[in-house]
């Protein structure tokens, strides 16, 4: 939440980013699926990297 105001990104609502802000989702899950959803998140971003370097 860029202004914790509770508006979400570009003022969308809550739950419409990706959990990384003081309200996100991750306080609610265990260490051991955070860890899962941190090493999924991490997958996706080595994969946009690799289309990125690819096109340049």
């Amino acid at each position: 939440m860029p202004r914790f105001d509770g508006t979400g990104p570009m003022g969308a609502g809550p739950m419409t980013g990706r959990g990384f802000g003081c309200c996100g989702r991750r306080r609610f899950i265990s260490p051991r699926n955070e860890l899962t959803a941190l090493e999924e998140e991490q997958k996706i971003l080595e994969e946009e990297l690799n289309a990125i370097r690819e096109i340049s």
